[in-house]
């Protein structure tokens, strides 16, 4: 509710202020021991309320619906609605994998759990008939690929924990060997940021490497750099694959005995394995059908092939994993590194793991194993402080700590055959839709416009810090014409005392290349010109900004006009944009007041909101309602004058 200082409070306000004196009884549901209780008016936090520090660590995962946890459950059911589309060869272009299981988690609170199409569609010699199609469920296990990636740092940031590693120290001080080819002055955590200037994979493959286990550690070892050590960024398995000879070293234990010993089996998470058992193979996703190396249709066989080579344990892909262990993992990592009392990292590994070691590379910043602020993938959800990872299978794990927030995204792209479309539109809108449901409220809790990207779903790829080709949405929203009061005695000439002021709020969550700002005309709209220090774009540290303005004092004889336009792509990342308390204003007058009605702008790609006023909500008042210090009857450009009183605050 945005309040003039001139304003004189109406009786209704006094009801509100009434009613968040009386107590609110305990409801019974907060009673019961199964049910959510119902949110308190206001007590969710917003996405403009950015968390500082780690979620306590007492937070346990939990099921709720989303409004009863004060989301709005809008996004994310449209969001539901449409992964059936993505899982449908029927939807054509909209077609992006078999099966697909998506998890969305705020707070604490599981707030979507949604299967999709089929884990197993088809077979080596084609497509099965619906019949024998298994379908995707919620517990489906996938090979979650290079999400495996992440097991492998954990466990090495566990070793620093335990004293037997060092990340400045260099990889042969642990492994002589590698040394070889000109790699001595490569660093632990250079392996772990991807700048240690090693390839991207094995050359030859390890799978045509002879010899066995033996050679194929061998063949790692022998890797001729590209580049010296911190002079570029190359996401690379073989940094992975080197750290894993690391860890065995250090410890005298395979890999995956210590992602058992260290993190799955304190997590409980039971799903989550190198080389499932037979005994879980009805339960998993089916990936591609390989004929080179001739290893037949893949179910329960990790679909890297050098992670194959290396039987089926490596550091750069290999682990089997649901949603619902990874969910666990996320919130861990959310807690600071706890879960139900049992600990896997120290909060301050858990620091480094989001720290930006790579910030001298734009577009890659990178932490320790996670990569960091990757809105290709990562969307509206993407911030600095944002960490998570994609694997080639289709899957994707997102984790916002600045909303406490998380997304999971499990799928079977490369079934059966790894040509596929696009994973990443799905990915954005299941990042879009968690960011849009948490709410963002007008300073004051007043009523704001908001416009955000479009959907993009068939534009794929990985478009970091590069829109050429995509084309350009604009989303407008303006003002019919301020007609400017006559002239009065003791004025300056046209009746105007110095220039026009205008003042705005903005929560602005832009990818770096979108781009919002004000305009004016004074031709009835034919023509526009920007209006100086109201330009934005990329990211504001999730919070609102108050921007002010000076516009010529006229005179305007076909009337002013203003409009905020909000340029736009299929593939941007940000949230989108928030504006609210827009006011024009001249020495004596208000000559628009966005709260006020009658005053509504002409919205082309925009949408209003109403105000969630959550005092009115405790005192049984419907929201809405016009702005307090509005006169009643005032038509739309009208001005009037304020109230004697306090004066005004500042504009």
């Amino acid at each position: 509710m945005r309040a003039a200082a001139y304003a004189v409070l109406p009786a209704s306000v006094l009801v509100v202020l009434a009613g968040l004196l009386v107590a609110v009884p305990p409801s019974a549901a907060g009673e019961a021991g199964d049910a959510d209780p119902p949110p308190r008016p206001g007590a969710i936090r917003g996405f403009d309320r950015p968390a500082r520090g780690f979620a306590p660590a007492g937070t346990v995962l939990r099921r709720a619906a989303p409004a009863r946890v004060g989301l709005d459950p809008g996004p994310v059911d449209a969001f539901l609605r449409r992964l059936p589309h993505w899982t449908d060869p029927a939807s054509g272009a909209e077609y992006l994998f078999p099966g697909a299981t998506a998890l969305l988690a705020h707070d604490g609170a599981v707030v979507a759990r949604r299967a999709s199409g089929d884990a197993v569609r088809y077979t080596a010699r084609g497509e099965l008939p619906p019949r024998r199609r298994v379908p995707a469920r919620t517990g489906t296990v996938y090979d979650v690929a290079s999400l495996t990636k992440l097991f492998t740092s954990i466990v090495a940031l566990q070793q620093v924990d335990a004293g037997r590693l060092r990340l400045e120290a260099p990889v042969a001080r642990y492994l002589p060997a590698f040394a070889a080819r000109g790699k001595g002055g490569i660093t632990v955590r250079q392996l772990l940021t991807h700048t240690s200037g090693l390839p991207a994979e094995p050359r030859p493959p390890l799978w045509t490497v002879d010899g066995g286990q033996r050679a194929r550690r061998h063949s790692i070892l022998r890797t001729r750099p590209f580049a010296r050590p911190g002079a570029a960024y190359r996401y690379s398995d073989i940094n992975m694959i080197s750290l894993q000879l690391v860890l065995e070293r250090v410890t005298g234990r395979p890999l995956d005995a210590l992602v058992r010993r260290g993190i799955t089996g304190p997590l409980r998470l039971h799903d989550t394995a190198y080389r499932p058992p037979a005994a879980r193979r009805a339960r998993i996703a089916a990936t591609s059908v390989k004929t080179r190396p001739a290893r037949g249709l893949l179910r329960g066989s990790v679909h890297d092939d050098n992670a194959w080579a290396m039987g089926g344990v490596a550091g750069h892909a290999g682990i089997f994993s649901t949603v619902d262990d990874l969910a666990v993992l996320a919130q861990t990592l959310l807690n600071g590194g706890t879960y139900r009392g049992r600990r896997i990292l120290a909060p301050s590994a858990v620091t480094l793991l989001g720290r930006n070691y790579t910030s001298r590379f734009p577009g890659d910043a990178h932490g320790l194993g996670f990569e960091l602020d990757q809105t290709w993938y990562m969307g509206a959800l993407s911030s600095p402080r944002t960490l998570g990872h994609t694997g080639f299978t289709g899957t994707s794990l997102v984790i916002d700590p600045v909303s406490r927030s998380f997304a999971i995204l499990l799928t079977n792209r490369v079934h059966p055959r790894d040509e596929s479309p696009s994973t990443n539109p799905a990915r954005r809108a299941l990042a879009r839709a968690l960011a849009r449901s948490i709410p963002v409220r007008a300073p004051g809790g007043g009523p704001s416009w908001f416009a955000g990207p479009p959907d993009g779903l068939r534009l794929g790829g990985r478009e970091a810090g590069d829109r050429s080709g995509f084309p350009e949405t604009d989303s407008t929203l303006t003002t019919g014409p301020l007609r400017l009061p006559p002239a009065h005695r003791g004025a300056r000439p046209h009746g105007r005392r110095g220039p026009l002021r205008v003042r705005y709020d903005a929560f602005v969550d832009l990818d770096r290349t979108d781009r919002f700002g004000m305009e004016y005309s004074t031709d009835g709209g034919r023509t526009w010109r920007a209006v100086p220090g109201t330009a934005r774009s990329g990211y504001h540290g999730r919070r609102w900004q108050r921007v002010r303005a000076r516009l010529p004092a006229g005179p305007y004889p076909a009337g002013l006009r203003l409009r905020w336009r909000y340029t736009t792509t299929g593939v941007s990342g940000g949230r989108g944009v928030n504006l609210a308390g827009v006011r024009v204003t001249d020495a004596t007058r208000v000559l628009f007041d966005g709260d006020c009605p009658g005053t509504r702008p002409a919205a082309h790609g925009w949408r209003p909101l109403p105000p969630p006023w959550p005092p009115a909500y405790a005192s049984g008042l419907a929201p809405g309602g016009a702005a307090l210090g509005c006169p009643r009857g005032t038509p739309p450009g009208a001005a009037h004058r304020p109230r004697r009183g306090p004066a005004p605050s500042r504009l």
